[in-house]
């Protein structure tokens, strides 16, 4: 018994070593984070097959919040339960979310520091553009391939272009799940599904934490409430209600955060965006910067604890979600309708993405001060346009080309 005990912490211990390695590697967003799990824990360690691993992650990709860290926290509950889940949350979320508060505390000095100067991001602003252009041609791409699927990321991208409110984009994906789910079920093969055993602590958990914060906000109001209180339920909803990963959560957090509220101005929201593509790790970690910027006016301390809900906020109902989920998988993935809804959901989530990018292109190619003004508007469309074609045709990845942005700022 006592040999079994060593063997399984050694076992854990050897994935936990993987998952921190991973984090400070697996540069380019989830789609290459996938191929990196399948290298290191399908192909090189073994602990479950490929198509094992790629129900798992169709899984996530049903589930709202972060696919690639639902993915791999779900691959450590099922390797160690629970404990050895929470573990790997926080290992492979930690590096990146550091990253991004010092990044955000920087950007904050900065700002607060009236003889210091962003101009050297000012080549980082078009370029981050330009990534979220090309995610949007490349996910459209990939899962959009019926007049369904265009229908619905038409309407997609017109619902979250011109009603820029949060509360807009979780009701989009939800109709477009709902409606493949209604009219594609059919055409889905037909299994016979098992009973549902369900186990429902883990969502009662999630649940809960939502009404209490909300309905501790309506009650205190929302001016009388802290702001990072109001942080943690921005955050804590919008990873209950985004569907498709990282770049869906892009307009979604410029419409809270630039637009509807302001806590942030355009230019620190696409600067931060940008110097995140250098960051390994999950792409949600963007939050901390925003919790950063958020809260600049509480000293260092309140920034870091504005980097903390954030974080928080953003990873938790998706952790949530997948361990009620993960335990009725084998009998829920048999349900034709279940299937079915994931045409809708990544084609409303493809229209989100696109909608980013022209609600992103519209800081950088608005006139303020004439003709001067219309060099500086060709130069960022240059740019962005430059940052489209080097990911569409060379294998060079994002980091680098925003840390060639970044060294052509401080250099000009």
């Amino acid at each position: 018994m006592a040999f079994v005990l060593r063997m399984k912490r050694i076992r854990h211990y050897i994935f936990l070593r993987d998952v921190a390695w991973l984090a400070v590697a697996a540069f380019g967003g989830p789609q290459v984070h996938i191929a990196l799990f399948i290298d290191m824990f399908v192909k090189k360690r073994g602990y479950l097959t490929e198509k094992e691993f790629m129900e798992l992650n169709a899984l996530c990709q049903i589930l709202p919040g972060p696919t690639s860290t639902q993915t791999i926290v779900a691959l450590g509950f099922k390797i160690g339960g629970p404990q050895l889940a929470y573990l790997t949350l926080l290992i492979w979320a930690l590096p990146a979310v550091i990253t991004m508060t010092i990044l955000g505390m920087t950007i904050s000095y900065f700002n607060n520091h009236q003889s210091l100067s962003l101009d050297f991001l000012r080549f980082v602003q078009p370029l981050a553009v330009g990534l979220v252009c090309y995610a949007a041609f490349r996910i459209t791409r990939m899962v959009v391939n019926t007049r369904m699927g265009v229908l619905l990321l038409l309407i997609s991208t017109v619902c979250a272009y011109v009603f820029r409110s949060p509360f807009v984009f979780p009701l989009v994906v939800v109709f477009g799940g709902l409606v493949t789910a209604l009219r594609r079920f059919k055409d889905q093969d037909k299994e016979e599904p098992e009973p549902l055993k369900i186990e429902w602590a883990n969502f009662l958990l999630y649940v809960s934490i939502m009404l209490v914060v909300g309905i501790g906000i309506l009650i205190i109001g929302i001016k009388n409430t802290p702001l990072w209180v109001r942080l943690f339920e921005n955050f804590y909803r919008n990873g209950s209600f985004i569907f498709g990963g990282g770049q869906v959560l892009i307009p979604v957090l410029f419409t809270e955060f630039v637009e509807f509220k302001g806590y942030l101005t355009e230019q620190e929201f696409l600067s931060g965006f940008g110097l995140g593509q250098c960051v390994p790790g999950p792409v949600f970690s963007f939050v901390s910067f925003i919790g950063v910027i958020s809260m600049r006016g509480a000293g260092v301390g309140g920034e870091i604890w504005g980097a903390f809900v954030a974080a928080a906020g953003i990873f938790l109902p998706g952790t949530f979600l997948i361990f009620f989920v993960i335990r009725f998988w084998e009998q829920l993935k048999k349900y034709r309708i279940v299937k079915a809804s994931l045409e809708g959901i990544h084609a409303a989530s493809s229209g989100l993405v696109i909608a980013a990018s022209l609600l992103l292109l519209t800081p950088i190619v608005r006139p303020e001060h004439g003709a001067q003004d219309l060099t500086a508007i060709l130069l960022n469309l240059s740019l962005v346009a430059g940052a489209f074609l080097v990911l569409a045709f060379t294998k060079i990845k994002p980091p680098w080309i925003i840390l060639t942005g970044l060294l052509a700022g401080f250099l000009l």
